[in-house]
């Protein structure tokens, strides 16, 4: 049996302003940011991982939750 990860990080357009705050997701803009925080793991590899993400509310009613990559200065959706 093969196994396959889920939820694969995609990259994602996110603007954002002076604050590194997510402004709009695909063009579309960010009423509300519901919660966000940081994930840091594998610092003790030669490929750490450091996430910041975000729960955002969106002008268009939608939900999404985006993660900037420290690491790497990328933006990513990931469903859950």
């Amino acid at each position: 049996m093969s196994m396959r990860r889920l939820s694969q990080p995609k990259p994602t357009q996110v603007e954002s302003g002076p604050s590194a705050l997510p402004t709009a997701v695909c063009g579309t803009a960010v009423l509300a940011i519901a919660e966000d925080w940081v994930v840091e793991d594998r610092w003790w590899t030669g490929r750490p991982l450091r996430r910041r993400y975000f729960e955002l509310v969106l002008a268009d009613g939608g939900n999404v939750v985006v993660f900037h990559d420290l690491e790497r200065e990328r933006w990513y959706s990931q469903v859950g």
